[in-house]
């Protein structure tokens, strides 16, 4: 049976953001450079599910402008060296001893954070998706206003988030744009801060073992359930629930004149009034929700369909079940039986290709001894 999806009034549009690219310096690296540094990284910062950050990550370089501010302490040096012009020298000491200054406060800027993954939302192909992450700061030091400013996190690749001021407990919210359905595994962030001054970068890696599956991009379709029995003449009832004494829904206010068998008599003796326990039973054929029956120009294409079904019955509150060619899910209602849904679509890979190779490889091995077998003969 078909069920019509309500008419479409907006068009959700994919985040078309780029990439943030890397910089000249980081791009005059040679890959196998690279490849050294996150294997030393890996073992010296393994993944772990609570990071808290110490002098053991924590690296910390001169920006382009702490370099400029190297060079004009030489510069202001040199002068009134040669001069002979104490103020100057006085100046060039001071802007030192500020730079010097700056190492400390950039340590400790990031030294004592401490990160937690949090449960990320639904996440979906071709759509921005942020990884929520917990940060935890000092709490038993005075000043809260001089710890922990300006913090930037961001997966490699991927545009940064920025926190002004860190509380004893924060979330940030970090992006990762455009993913591909299936299992996303988005690797280390990067934490940095160029706090107080800008002088220097400090910053480390955190890897707290994420990983998330995408689901596909849901598309609108007609949601095509597949029956069973086909012969039954009311297929609107199919996969419907009524009330029934089969699976226990939940609890409702009690009404006069209700069955004292279905009172949860547990609440009442809590306090928490006359309660009724409530039951439903699908009602009808069980129906499905099928690949091989769902229209499409290619594979991607008609999980997609099928991801939109599913959110669609789902809020329906209507008993499906999937089928798809290597996994079947039974019939079943609920945010639960969605997630469940959604991760088989999400996680289907194709088998017929390496079947339809084999097949190949064994018809033209005929082919092959045939032609062997007229070269020998005409030898």
């Amino acid at each position: 049976m078909f069920i019509r999806r309500p008419a479409k009034t907006t068009q959700d549009t994919a985040a078309n953001s780029a990439l943030v690219q890397d910089s000249w310096l980081v791009k005059l690296i040679p890959p196998s450079a690279k490849k050294r540094w996150s294997r030393w990284i890996g073992r010296r910062l393994p993944p772990q599910e609570k990071v808290t950050l110490s002098h053991k990550g924590i690296f910390i370089l001169p920006t382009a402008f702490g370099i400029a501010w190297i060079a004009l302490i030489i510069l202001l040096y040199l002068f009134g060296t040669n001069y002979q012009n104490n103020l100057v020298i006085g100046l060039s000491l001071l802007l030192a001893s500020v730079f010097h200054t700056c190492i400390i406060y950039s340590y400790k800027n990031l030294a004592g954070l401490t990160f937690n993954a949090v449960k990320p939302a639904d996440a979906y192909a071709g759509k921005l998706h942020t990884f929520p992450v917990m940060l935890t700061g000092h709490t038993k030091q005075k000043h809260h206003d001089t710890t922990h400013q300006q913090i930037c996190m961001q997966f490699a690749g991927q545009r940064h988030v920025r926190l002004a001021q860190t509380e004893e407990q924060s979330i940030a919210t970090v992006q990762y744009n455009n993913p591909h359905r299936g299992l996303l595994t988005p690797g280390r962030i990067k934490v940095w801060s160029t706090f107080p001054l800008g002088l220097f970068k400090a910053w480390s890696y955190v890897d707290l073992n994420l990983h998330q599956v995408v689901f596909a991009t849901p598309i609108e379709s007609e949601a095509h359930l597949v029956s069973e029995n086909n012969n039954e003449q009311n297929e609107i009832t199919h996969g419907k629930v009524r009330p029934g004494v089969d699976e226990y829904t939940g609890l409702r206010s009690y009404v006069t004149g209700e069955s004292l068998k279905q009172v949860a008599w547990k609440q009442w003796a809590q306090d928490k009034g006359m309660l009724t326990k409530e039951f439903n039973e699908p009602e009808g054929a069980p129906v499905w929700l099928s690949l091989a029956q769902t229209s499409g120009v290619d594979l991607e294409e008609k999980l997609s369909k099928l991801s939109w079904q599913v959110n669609y019955l789902t809020a329906k509150k209507q008993i499906f079940g999937l089928a798809l060619a290597d996994k079947i899910i039974s019939q079943n209602i609920g945010d639960a039986h969605r997630i469940e849904c959604q991760k088989a679509i999400a996680l289907f890979k194709p088998q017929y290709s390496m079947t339809q190779g084999s097949m190949n490889q064994d018809s033209s091995r005929p082919q092959k001894s045939e032609q062997n077998q007229g070269a020998n003969d005409a030898r």
